[in-house]
Parts: structure tokens; C-alpha cells; sequence
């Protein structure tokens, strides 16, 4: 087995929330409410072109008692994500409209439309919305399925950009479950996690059929493996210590990588201000990271 990556060591992981900047450690004791909070949180970074550079752009995907809500950062020259902007629709309005955002002295379009957009188990709508981000006629960013909306809407060309990395919170007792894209454009799949503490024992599922299993977990409560999906080695890491040894409350986290260097990584891919950089160095792949908390 390959050395598990330092960013998992107990009481050793800082992670930076994309939506305020700040670290949370995930090795420390959680609240209930604070987990709870987390669990209608999304977070996916893509990489585009803007200004003939290539930048990195989060959108972050909530959901309060009105309503489902986005921000959008986009990082500058300096490599820092100050160009924000927020939309928080209610029930009545806002769920279709456009905005601006300043980056680095120049103007991006924010187009969206969610009024038929239809949600899973989590905060990101999966089909009937799109979200684009445009400036001087060309698509910077385009995700969802009404692509051919929005560009008749603006007269934008259409463009290409890559997720690099998603970021999501799932609850469960004993099974974890979420839907999962590994590549663009690739095939979405049924992601399962079961673990039980009573019988420690860890099994992934892909689409019902077991790509990982791992026993005696007592002992082997962090580690790494490498399994196939679509045609793609993805190393999967996991870190289940708060769960078997940790409060209740505690997180799970695993990690799904698809970089070509994935066994090698030492440093948590998730880009936040001066972060932003390096993560273009330390993962330049794909990255699905869950963190599983238990329900009471």
C-alpha cells in the first residue's frame, strides 16, 4: 500500500471553504448543527480562459429555507479569489436573471435561469438550468443542459471548460450514497459507501457492483487504492478514524483522484486564496471529494 497523502494525518487536515475562505480542521470535533449545515453544500471548481489565461472559477451551490443559492468566485492575475458575486433565489424570483462581475478591470456576464431546474440529494441542480459566464461575446463557463438557451439568449459561442474539482457532504447511518462524473461529459454513476461499526468493513459500490472492499478496517482505517472507472484509474483514498474512534459527530472523508500522480500527492488539492495556485501543480486531474457524517 502507497503512503497514505499527509493531508489526511490525524489532526492534520485543514481545508479551506470556498465560500468564506476560511479553514475548517476535519480531524476536529464538529457540532451537530455545523454538520448538518454542511450537508446543503456543493462546491465545484473549474478551470477556464479568460483573458488568455487560464483561471480557476468556483461555484458553490447552497440551500437555505427559500431556496437554492450560488456564488461564483473567480480568481485574478494575482491568484487570489476576490471577484465574487451572490445570488440567492427565493421561491417568487431570481430564479432567472444575470449579473455582473469585475475581474481584474474588466466585466464578466453572469447568465442563470433555474426556474425548471430539477435537484437530487444535494444543492446542485442535475438538468433543466443553465449557468454561463460570459465576456465580449464568448462563453467562459457553460454548465447545464439548456447550453443552446443561453447562447441564443447572449449570441455567445459556446466553450470548453473542465472540472477539476467537486466537493461535496453526504449523510447516512450505514450507507452513503450520491451520483458521481469522473471525466467530462462521461457517464454519470451511482456512487455507494457502506460501513458498518459494528462489523468493520468498508465497500464501495459503483452503479450496485463493488469496485473496493476493505476488511479488518480497525486496522486499516486510512489508506489508498486503485480502481477503474470508464476506462480511468482513480485512486481512492479514505480516512474513516472518526468514525471507529472519533465523536459521533465526526466525519469520513474519501477522495477519488483521477491525477496521473494521484499516489505521490502530499498536499490537499483545494484551491482558496494563495491555495489557488498550487492546486494547479498538485492535482492536475480530476478530484471528487465526500465528507460522510453520521446521522444520529
Amino acid at each position: 500500500m502507497k503512503d497514505f497523502p499527509s493531508c489526511f494525518a490525524e489532526n492534520g487536515v485543514q481545508v479551506a471553504d470556498a465560500s468564506s475562505c476560511t479553514s475548517l480542521s476535519l480531524a476536529a470535533t464538529s457540532t451537530v448543527s455545523k454538520a448538518k449545515a454542511s450537508q446543503n453544500l456543493v462546491t465545484c471548481i473549474y478551470q477556464c480562459k479568460l483573458l488568455g489565461k487560464s483561471r480557476l472559477i468556483i461555484i458553490t451551490w447552497s440551500k437555505n429555507i427559500v431556496g437554492h443559492c450560488f456564488s461564483i468566485q473567480i480568481e485574478d492575475l494575482s491568484h487570489k479569489c476576490l471577484s465574487r458575486v451572490d445570488v440567492k433565489p427565493s421561491l417568487f424570483s431570481k430564479r432567472k436573471g444575470s449579473k455582473n462581475l469585475q475581474v481584474d478591470f474588466v466585466t464578466v456576464d453572469v447568465y442563470w435561469d433555474l426556474t425548471n431546474a430539477k435537484f437530487g440529494s444535494t444543492p446542485e441542480p442535475i438538468q433543466g438550468f443553465y449557468l454561463g459566464l460570459a465576456f465580449k461575446g464568448q462563453m467562459v463557463l457553460l454548465i447545464g443542459d439548456l447550453r443552446k438557451e443561453i447562447l441564443k439568449k447572449t449570441g455567445s459561442q459556446s466553450c470548453s471548460n473542465s472540472l477539476i474539482t467537486k466537493r461535496e457532504h453526504i449523510f447516512g447511518k450505514k450507507v452513503y450514497a450520491t451520483k458521481a462524473q469522473f471525466k467530462d461529459n462521461g457517464e454519470i454513476h451511482d456512487l455507494r459507501i457502506e460501513c458498518d461499526a459494528n462489523d468493520p468493513r468498508l465497500v464501495v459500490r459503483l452503479d450496485s457492483k463493488i469496485v473496493m472492499q476493505v476488511k479488518h478496517l480497525l486496522w486499516k482505517f486510512r489508506g489508498n487504492y486503485t480502481i477503474s472507472i470508464d476506462g480511468v484509474p482513480v485512486e481512492v483514498y479514505w480516512d474513516v478514524h472518526n468514525w471507529l474512534f472519533g465523536s459521533t459527530t465526526g466525519s469520513a472523508v474519501f477522495m477519488f483522484q483521477t491525477c496521473s500522480g494521484a499516489g505521490k500527492s502530499h498536499e490537499f488539492p483545494w484551491p482558496c486564496s494563495q491555495s489557488l495556485k498550487e492546486s494547479r501543480l498538485h492535482c492536475p486531474g480530476f478530484c471528487f471529494t465526500l465528507y460522510a457524517w453520521k446521522n444520529e
